[in-house]
């Protein structure tokens, strides 16, 4: 299928109907692909959360998209909380770059989780990861994590369910431009300094 096809394909009544047999599945894929982006980076995490918000609505493809995302977090976090002293991690841990940013997020560790899961794209993995080794305490993770994504999930999500609103008003898209751009800035260089 080359891109003139698909093109030709993204009609409104096509979008509606692949809309509509999403929705036949139940929550289920809402909350499995959030929940995924903690596993598979490259997963689109703003066009997932937009779309849990046309399909579901704007409360409930709030809540699946928040139940997936902060469950793939809380998974991340025990899975290297676990096998924190396998040597193959502690070898990374060893490296005086890491151990500067571990030193940093030990001290900052809440405020480290919950203004990182404000953004919505960014080093969620790194995230939670650096969380896990500087031994932060699983219910201030959990309170941090569900906090930050709550209002990123959120404010992805109104736009999701209101985009007729940003395609009459595009100019309204240039807050939300800035604000990836940002995201992406600052997540590059936290990412940086923990790789």
């Amino acid at each position: 299928m080359g891109i003139s096809e698909f093109m030709s394909y993204l009609t409104e009544e096509n979008l509606m109907m692949l809309l509509g047999k999403y929705r036949s599945l139940g929550p289920f894929p809402g909350i499995l692909l959030t929940f995924m982006k903690s596993f598979v980076p490259p997963l689109p995490t703003l066009l997932i959360i937009s779309v849990n918000a046309a399909v579901y609505g704007l409360w409930f493809g709030f809540l699946y998209s928040w139940i997936g995302i902060v469950s793939g977090c809380l998974v991340t976090f025990l899975i290297v909380k676990k096998i924190g002293g396998h040597p193959l991690l502690e070898r990374w841990v060893q490296k005086p770059k890491v151990q500067k940013g571990l030193l940093w997020a030990r001290r900052q560790a809440f405020s480290y989780v919950f203004i990182l899961s404000l953004f919505p794209v960014g080093p969620f993995v790194v995230i939670n990861m650096a969380a896990a080794l500087v031994g932060m305490k699983l219910r201030s993770f959990l309170v941090a994590v569900a906090l930050g994504k709550g209002v990123m999930v959120l404010s992805v999500s109104f736009i999701g369910y209101d985009l007729k609103r940003f395609i009459e008003h595009p100019f309204q898209l240039l807050y939300v431009v800035a604000f990836v751009v940002l995201s992406l800035i600052i997540s590059k260089k936290v990412e940086k300094r923990f790789a």
